[in-house]
């Protein structure tokens, strides 16, 4: 195995570990759980609805294929993660608001070696890349050339 996979796997394990118990709590009200988002400023109802967000992004990211799907996870895990780390700043718990950003930096790693694609420069279609005599698909839609 690559490290690229050793990356991803390890990467993608840990984030599903802590969403899933950290869902696992939200949804049965665990004690703790209850306990941490009362004190963060939570209504009782937010548990079910993150608990559940949490276990279905799990399963979204460790069923193969789905791609687009796993974008979406990506993007809710990171909101939720980020969200966490301001709530605990804003609550005054000082380095504990730090702990979140662990996972974040996990579920950036997952998300950079997912696929073998993945980079941050436009990709190869993109208008810049092409020179500006080419039409893109914005010149495509507003009606200025048929694709």
């Amino acid at each position: 195995m690559n490290m690229r996979k050793i990356t991803y796997w390890t990467a993608t394990l840990f984030v599903a570990t802590i969403m899933s118990i950290s869902g696992i709590m939200a949804v049965t009200h665990a004690p703790a759980m209850m306990k941490a988002l009362a004190h963060l400023g939570y209504p009782v109802y937010f548990s079910d609805l993150l608990g559940v967000a949490k276990l279905v992004g799990t399963c979204v990211l460790l069923v193969p294929g789905w791609a687009r799907l796993k974008e979406w996870a990506y993007v809710g895990f990171g909101i939720t993660v980020l969200s966490a780390s301001y709530s605990h700043l804003l609550s005054g718990d000082g380095l504990m608001a730090l702990e979140p950003l662990v996972t974040f930096a996990a579920l950036g790693a997952s998300y950079m070696t997912s696929f073998a694609d993945r980079r941050f420069s436009p990709s190869a279609n993109s208008q810049t890349e092409r020179g500006p005599g080419s039409l893109g698909l914005a010149a495509a839609r507003a009606g200025k050339h048929r694709m």
